[in-house]
C-alpha cells in the first residue's frame, strides 16, 4: 500500500461521512483510497474519480454504472458495493475493503502457478463471473488486476468500471474499452462484447497462470490486437508440460475465435472446471514399464526324462531324431531280385515327375489367366472418393481391390480432414492389387496477400487473383487517397487481411471515394445538398450563436461514426449569428438597484454615477446605450441619475 503525502484528498471529509486515510491505487478514471466510514465505523474502500473527467458526462455515467453494475450482484467472490454519491464536483464510489493483493501481484512474485492454484482461483472467478452473467452484466474488463486475493484467503472480482447490459453490446466509435492483452476477437474486429467476450479474457488469464506469460506480445497494441483477431491460442502444455491435458482443452475452448465454438457463459465453463478438477488434483504417476519376457528352462521334463532318440537344447522343447535302419535286415531274393526292384523303382519316380510337372503346367496357365482376368491382376477403375473421410475413402478403395497407401496434399476447395483425391486420379484404370495413394487434403497453401493499397481497384483486383475477391466492395470516404484507390482488403471476418492467407480465400476490397464535402461556412441549403449530393444523410444539431460565422451558416459539420460510408450521417450545427440582445428602457421611474437588476438578468455590465447605499432609493433618469439597441451580452450599460 502506497500512501503519497501531499495528495489532497488524505485527511478529507467526503460527503460527511467517509474520512480519506490513504491512496490504495490509482487508475484511469479514477483513485482508490483507503477510509474511514465514521457512520458505521469500519474501513471502507472509496473510489473518487479524477477531477478532470467530472465535466465529462460519459466517463461520469461509466462511473455510476460501474456501482449500479455491482450493486446488483449479491456474491461471495464479487467486490461488494456499499454506495455511490457526489461532494461538491467529486463522484465517489464506496466499496468493500479487502486487505491483500491482487492475481497480478501473486503473479510477479512466482511468475506461474501449479495447476491446482490455478483451478483455485478460476473457480472463484468464474463463480463471481457467473453470477454477473446471470444477472445480464458484462464484464468486458477481466484481468489478473481486477481479480483480489485476500490476506483471509477470500478471491473477488472487482472493477466493474467497464461493465455494462448484455444486451447493450455495441461499443461506440470512441476506442475500445478494456486492456487489450485480454480483449476478444469480435470485440478487437467489430466492437462487439457479450458474456463469451469475458470468457475469452478468462482464457488468456489461465494461459498466463501455467505459462507464466500472455500469449500474444507486440511492441504496440495494435500489433497484439491483430494477433487476437487472426491468430489460435496455443495450448500452455505447448510452454509448459507439467500442464495437464484438462486444463489445456478449457484453455482452447474458451479462447476460440470464434464465439459460437466457447462457453455460453461462465457457468458452463465453471461446471466443466468442476468435472475436471478432480482428474487435476488427482497424483500422477509415471507408466508402468513393460517386464522382460521370462524364459523358463527344463521343458524337457515336460516330455518324460531323455532317451538315446531325444536331445535337450538348452532346456528347450525335445528334438525327435529318426531311428537309424534296422541291422537284422539280409538278402531275401538275390542279385537279380534286387535289381528288378531298384528298376521298378525308379520308372514310378520318373511316372510321378512327368505327373507332377503336367499338373504344375496346367495350374500355372490356369492361375495366370485367373490372375490376369478375373483376379487379383486385373485392371480395375479407380472409385472416386474425394470429400469422403479417410476411413470410408480406405474401405472402398481396398474393396475395389486396391493397396490403400496415405498421402496428405494442399486443396483450396476440400475441408481440411476430408480426401481430396487419389493417385492413379478417379476414372483411371489400374490393376488389382497395385498401390493407389489416398490425398487427405491439408486446406488450402497459405500465400502472399500482395500490397494493393493505394492502387486503383482493377490492379488490385488482378494482383489478387489467387484468392476470391467479392464482387461487391465496401466504399468509404477518405482524405488521403483519391476515388477509385484501394483503402484496405478485409478478409473473411471483416478484419484487415494479414501478410499470408489461404489459397482462393474470401478477400473484400475497401475502396475509396475520395474524401468528405466540406461545408464548414456554406449556408445551410448549399451544405444539405452538397452533402446528400455525396450519397449521405443530414442531421442537425442545435443552434449556436456565433460572432464569425453569419446566421443560417454552418459552424460545424462531422459524422456520426468513423470511418464513414456513403448512407452514413452527417451532423450539422447552423449558426445563429451575434448573441444580440435589445437593451430595455430602465428609466421609467424605476430605481437604480431595480434598473440594474433589470439588466444584469439579461447578462449586461451595468456601471452607474450613483453610490452602492443610495441605488436603492434614486430615480434612474438617463441611460446609455439607449433602450431599443441590440448590443453582445456582456456589453456595458451606464444608468445615471440626472
Amino acid at each position: 500500500m502506497t500512501t503519497t503525502p501531499t495528495d489532497p484528498m488524505i485527511g478529507r471529509l467526503v460527503d460527511g461521512r467517509y474520512q480519506v486515510r490513504s491512496r490504495i491505487a490509482r487508475g484511469g478514471m479514477a483513485t482508490v483510497y483507503l477510509a474511514t466510514d465514521l457512520r458505521l465505523e469500519r474501513r471502507v474502500a472509496i473510489k473518487i474519480m479524477h477531477g478532470h473527467l467530472a465535466d465529462d458526462v460519459a466517463f461520469k455515467t461509466r462511473f455510476v454504472q460501474e456501482a449500479r453494475s455491482a450493486a446488483r450482484l449479491a456474491h461471495p467472490n464479487v467486490v461488494n458495493v456499499f454506495d455511490q454519491g457526489q461532494d461538491s464536483d467529486m463522484a465517489y464510489l464506496v466499496m468493500e475493503y479487502l486487505p491483500g493483493i491482487t492475481l497480478r501481484d501473486l503473479l510477479k512474485d512466482y511468475r506461474k502457478l501449479t495447476p491446482e492454484q490455478t483451478v483455485d482461483i478460476m473457480d472463484a472467478v468464474l463463480a463471481g463471473l457467473a453470477a454477473a452473467h446471470k444477472a445480464g452484466i458484462v464484464h468486458r474488463d477481466l484481468k489478473p488486476e481486477n481479480v483480489l486475493l485476500a490476506d483471509d484467503g477470500r478471491i473477488k472480482l472487482g472493477d466493474f468500471g467497464l461493465a455494462r447490459a448484455a444486451t447493450a453490446n455495441t461499443a461506440t466509435g470512441q476506442a475500445l474499452l478494456g486492456t487489450i492483452a485480454y480483449l476478444s476477437p469480435e470485440l478487437v474486429t467489430r466492437g462487439v462484447a457479450d458474456a463469451r467476450s469475458d470468457i475469452y479474457a478468462v482464457g488468456i488469464m489461465m494461459y498466463e497462470m501455467l505459462t507464466g506469460e500472455q500469449p500474444y506480445v507486440g511492441e504496440a497494441p495494435m500489433a497484439i490486437a491483430y494477433q487476437h483477431a487472426n491468430d489460435t491460442v496455443p495450448t500452455p502444455s505447448s510452454k509448459n508440460p507439467s500442464v495437464p491435458a484438462e486444463l489445456d482443452e478449457l484453455v482452447l475452448w474458451s479462447t476460440a475465435r470464434n464465439p459460437e465454438e466457447r462457453p455460453h457463459d461462465a457457468r458452463e465453463m465453471l461446471e466443466r472446471l468442476r468435472e475436471v478438477e478432480p482428474a487435476i488434483r488427482a497424483p500422477r504417476t509415471a507408466a508402468r514399464e513393460t517386464q522382460a519376457t521370462m524364459v523358463l528352462t527344463g521343458a524337457a521334463s515336460r516330455f518324460g526324462g531323455a532317451t538315446a532318440e531325444t536331445t535337450v537344447l538348452g532346456g528347450g522343447a525335445p528334438v525327435l531324431t529318426a531311428p537309424g535302419p534296422d541291422a537284422g535286415d539280409g538278402d531275401a531274393g538275390g542279385e537279380e531280385t534286387t535289381a528288378l526292384r531298384a528298376a521298378t523303382a525308379r520308372r514310378k519316380r520318373r511316372g510321378y515327375w512327368i505327373f507332377a510337372l503336367v499338373l504344375l503346367l496346367t495350374g500355372l496357365a490356369a492361375g495366370t489367366g485367373w490372375y490376369f482376368g478375373a483376379g487379383p491382376g486385373a485392371l480395375a477403375q479407380v472409385p472416386d472418393v474425394s470429400t469422403q473421410l479417410p476411413e470410408n475413402a480406405r474401405t472402398i478403395l481396398e474393396e475395389a481391390g486396391f493397396d490403400v497407401v496415405p498421402g496428405e496434399r494442399y486443396d483450396p476447395l476440400i475441408p481440411v480432414g476430408q480426401v481430396s483425391g487419389t493417385d492413379p486420379e478417379a476414372g483411371s484404370e489400374a490393376r488389382r492389387g497395385s498401390p493407389v495413394t489416398m490425398l487427405v487434403s491439408l486446406g488450402p497453401r497459405n500465400l502472399q496477400v500482395p500490397a494493393v493499397i493505394g492502387t486503383p481497384e482493377a490492379d488490385a483486383r488482378a494482383a489478387l487473383g489467387d484468392f476470391t475477391v467479392a464482387e461487391s466492395k465496401v466504399e468509404q470516404f477518405s482524405s488521403e487517397l483519391e476515388a477509385g484507390l484501394v483503402i484496405a482488403v478485409l478478409d473473411a471476418a471483416g478484419a484487415p487481411v494479414g501478410a499470408e492467407y489461404p489459397e482462393l480465400g474470401d478477400l473484400t476490397l475497401v475502396v475509396s471515394v475520395g474524401g468528405l464535402p466540406d461545408v464548414v461556412g456554406l449556408p445551410v441549403g448549399d451544405a444539405e445538398a452538397a452533402i446528400t449530393g455525396a450519397r449521405l444523410e443530414v442531421a442537425y444539431a442545435d443552434a449556436e450563436f456565433s460572432d464569425d460565422v453569419p446566421a443560417d451558416h454552418v459552424i460545424t459539420a462531422w459524422p456520426e461514426s468513423e470511418p464513414v460510408h456513403p448512407g452514413d450521417t452527417i451532423v450539422i450545427t447552423a449558426s445563429k449569428g451575434p448573441d444580440l440582445v435589445e437593451v430595455p428602457n430602465v428609466i421609467t421611474g424605476q430605481t437604480i438597484a431595480q434598473a440594474r437588476e433589470q439588466l444584469e438578468a439579461l447578462d449586461f455590465t451595468v456601471t452607474s454615477n450613483v453610490p452602492a447605499f443610495l441605488e436603492g432609493a434614486v430615480v434612474a433618469s438617463v441611460q446609455s446605450p439607449a433602450a431599443g439597441e441590440r448590443l453582445k451580452r456582456g456589453s456595458e450599460v451606464t444608468v445615471n441619475f440626472g
